[in-house]
């Protein structure tokens, strides 16, 4: 009878060089930097709302995620929240909705109503009659790249009706707002 033996396999395990496991550090961090550069520049990134000129949808303090690509493939729609900057100071960034479409002709009435192409714009978001339509009181015709935007609160808002703000064109627009990520209890789609 034949007797088995057992082998046993060496493992042999090599320390890696220092310099070869600082450049695989080096490589992995970079590519790291890399991946969050291209999305906070590209796809999307946080920003916070300061002060209540959307309020009662969004309010000061809440952190919201912005979408920075879906404008790449299409045109902003009405009563998107959209981010742009402050033309007068390029690192404030102002938000407000979409009201009127490229080629629209927009106008507020002595009323506080929104005239689009003179038909009364049916929306829910701006809950009060606007006290001063600015220069929209004279119909406004937006261009073929222009949007005019609003905050929900109407009258405590600096938006299209005023000159520094102004129409929007669509390469000003950084991206739209799409989730709210602070206060947790109000965590979700904004709309």
């Amino acid at each position: 009878m034949a007797k088995k033996t057992k082998h046993k396999e060496e493992v042999v395990i090599t320390p890696k060089s220092v310099l070869r496991e600082v450049l695989e550090t080096s490589i992995y961090i970079f590519s790291v930097l890399v991946a969050a550069y291209l999305v906070v520049h590209y796809i999307g990134q946080r920003t916070e709302v300061i002060g209540g000129s959307m309020e009662l949808t969004l309010f000061d303090g809440d952190n919201l995620i912005v979408d920075k690509i879906s404008y790449r493939f299409r045109q902003p729609k009405r009563f998107e929240i959209v981010v742009f900057p402050y033309r007068y100071d390029t690192d404030t960034l102002y938000i407000k909705r979409v009201i009127g479409l490229p080629g629209e002709k927009v106008q507020i009435t002595n009323e506080g109503d929104i005239l689009i192409n003179g038909n009364k714009l049916s929306e829910h978001y701006g809950r009060e009659t606007m006290l001063d339509p600015g220069r929209a009181a004279v119909e406004i015709e937006l261009g073929d790249d222009e949007y005019f935007v609003l905050g929900d609160n109407r009258n405590n808002s600096r938006d299209s009706r005023w000159e520094d703000v102004g129409s929007i064109s669509k390469d000003e627009i950084v991206g739209r707002a799409i989730y709210r990520i602070w206060p947790f209890g109000e965590w979700g789609k904004v709309d």
